[in-house]
């Protein structure tokens, strides 16, 4: 990987993902990853030589799929919707020097026809928007911000709907959501051929209640089975990240 240079808008940033060597340039004016996207990387269970096909829905800035180049030799197809996150996350790319390993397309994931053929894919990550769009008061929230964290563009059924289609027959998606929208999840999935096989709850801290859960689903997978995997903890008393998360973060340099 031979690191390259790109320039910077007056608004960006670099940030760094520490156990990749990854740099990803980041916006205040756009969505900013967060660490929803690196328990979802972490959580992906995928091939790491076995030749497979493996998309990133919802990609924003790429940082899912970046962090995904690092557990796979095959390559990463990712897609988003907003034409800025989009840039970033192209120029991130040539940044790092991961053309090869990471395309990024420019696209409504509904929209897909002619570009990842229909059951096709082996993996499936995706950090979605969380929010149903009458939870919230959208007047004074920028346009960006709206359609990374809120379904004005893409409601639950139509994201399932379109990992389903992308999905071989026994392929894994995986998702970050909200623990309150777990129950819609899975009777969701179950309309589009998807069982939940694996779960995992995050919690900020001992004694709180969960704030994300990870979310293992396979397409025509049987009905059962459901295993819920230890609770991963954010923060330990002293308000620092725990071994767990810094293990996740930085790996060795922890």
């Amino acid at each position: 990987m031979i690191k390259k240079t790109v320039t910077l808008k007056s608004h960006e940033r670099l940030d760094r993902l520490e156990k990749e060597n990854i740099d990803i340039i980041q916006s205040r004016e756009v969505f900013s990853f967060s660490l929803d996207a690196v328990l979802l990387a972490d959580f992906a269970t995928i091939a790491e030589r076995r030749k497979a096909t493996i998309v990133d829905l919802c990609s924003g800035n790429g940082a899912v799929a970046f962090l995904l180049s690092h557990k796979t030799t095959n390559p990463i197809t990712a897609v988003e919707i907003q034409e800025q996150l989009y840039d970033m996350a192209m120029r991130t790319t040539q940044l790092n020097g991961l053309e090869d390993r990471v395309t990024f397309i420019h696209q409504d994931i509904r929209n897909l026809k002619g570009i990842i053929p229909k059951d096709s894919v082996d993996y499936i990550t995706c950090n979605p928007p969380y929010f149903k769009v009458k939870e919230t008061n959208l007047t004074n929230l920028k346009e960006a911000y709206t359609i990374a964290r809120h379904e004005v563009n893409l409601p639950l059924e139509d994201l399932l709907a379109t990992i389903s289609g992308l999905l071989k027959m026994k392929g894994k998606a995986y998702l970050v959501h909200r623990p309150d929208r777990l129950s819609d999840i899975l009777t969701e999935a179950r309309q589009h051929r998807l069982e939940a096989k694996r779960v995992q709850f995050v919690y900020p801290k001992e004694g709180k209640e969960s704030n994300i859960v990870l979310i293992e689903l396979m397409k025509d997978g049987l009905p059962g089975g459901l295993k819920v995997l230890p609770p991963i903890t954010v923060f330990n008393e002293q308000q620092e990240y725990t071994e767990k998360i810094r293990s996740i973060l930085w790996g060795d340099k922890a």
